[in-house]
């Protein structure tokens, strides 16, 4: 009875252990290499699986997901000789996992090491300037070198990135230099530039104001030599209307020879008034020329009822005809007549007389 009871506990582990090595689950985006008796049989997708127990076993189990692998900086010598340090950034994808298993020891270091190789080709033929401006470049062409040379490895290299690219410190501390001076330049061409339209914008102001000083002197003048030209011509017509306001109230009087002579006394005192007449002389024949001054003005022709014109002395003063030509010659002879008064008179037969002094 022992040995059935044992003989059934046996058979129940065995079958256990059975089942646990036939059923083999799959992860999600993996792939299971089954081998039967060390050699390749089949792929198992995702999910679970049976397989023959003792005979199959899942050797490898292979992610299909998108991977991304940093490698290390490494040195590249560029084509003016310069070493630089390059970290570079691959994303791959598996899609055969027999030929990645199977195909390449390990997939990993050996994308590693074509990508140094490949990355060394192509900056070799770079200047370190160049190589610095053209990552894109570079990103496209080890892309397309690496995605050819893994395909038969069951890889497929997505896309290739450069990390940084570091230059030696020398280089760093010329390049600095190099870009500080460059800055510096575009500095002083900018200061330059700017001075220029300074003083350009400067000259030209300057200029309109010149421009608009003289425009406004101008007008100044004008309108001040407008301005004299109105005075001279009131001052001109006041002057005419104030001889003629006299000329008329001479003939509305109608004076006589008394009248001629008093006025004619009364300006003597008048001229010897003057800084150099401190001593005048009057001719003994002044009673004379006062008679002939009165004779003349005797001649000219009046109105004795008065003058039939009045002087407006708010009406401006025009041009008018001349003087009739009798009263023109009798105020010309009585003109003449007070200039022969101004000096002694003398005659051929008898000498000149004592003068008075007033």
């Amino acid at each position: 009875m022992t040995a059935v009871v044992l003989m059934f506990l046996f058979l129940v582990l065995l079958l256990i252990v059975t089942a646990a090595a036939s059923l083999k689950i799959i992860p999600q985006n993996f792939a299971g290499i089954v081998e039967r008796l060390g050699k390749y049989r089949t792929t198992l997708a995702s999910g679970p699986h049976l397989i023959v127990p003792f005979l199959d076993r899942v050797k490898y189990r292979i992610d299909q997901r998108e991977q991304v692998v940093s490698f290390p900086p490494q040195g590249v010598i560029t084509e003016d000789n310069l070493t630089v340090e390059i970290d570079t950034v691959i994303l791959f994808t598996v899609n055969n996992p027999v030929a990645a298993t199977y195909e390449i020891v390990n997939y990993i270091d050996g994308i590693h090491q074509l990508t140094m190789t490949t990355l060394r080709n192509i900056i070799g033929g770079m200047t370190l300037e160049h190589a610095l401006t053209s990552r894109d470049q570079i990103n496209r062409t080890l892309s397309a070198e690496l995605d050819a040379a893994t395909g038969r490895w069951g890889i497929k290299v997505s896309r290739v990135e450069l990390k940084s690219i570091d230059p030696p410190m020398s280089i760093i501390d010329a390049m600095e230099k190099q870009m500080r001076a460059e800055r510096d330049k575009r500095a002083v061409i900018l200061t330059a530039e700017g001075e220029r339209q300074s003083a350009i914008l400067t000259a030209e102001g300057q200029k309109q104001a010149a421009i608009l000083t003289a425009e406004g002197e101008k007008q100044s003048a004008v309108l001040r030599a407008e301005g004299e030209k109105q005075a001279a011509v009131l001052t001109a017509q006041g002057e005419g209307r104030a001889i003629e306001t006299v000329f008329q109230a001479i003939h509305d009087g109608n004076p006589d020879q008394k009248l001629l002579s008093y006025q004619y006394l009364q300006t003597l005192p008048k001229i010897a008034q003057g800084n150099n007449a401190s001593t005048w002389i009057i001719p003994a024949e002044v009673t004379a020329a006062l008679s002939t001054i009165g004779n003349v003005v005797g001649s000219i022709p009046v109105d004795g009822g008065g003058s039939l014109k009045r002087v407006d002395l708010d009406e401006p003063v025009v041009d008018e005809s001349k003087a009739p030509a009798e009263t023109t010659s009798a105020v010309e002879e009585a003109i003449r007549a007070a200039k022969q008064a101004e000096s002694p008179i003398t005659t051929p037969d008898e000498p000149p007389t004592d003068q008075p002094t007033v």
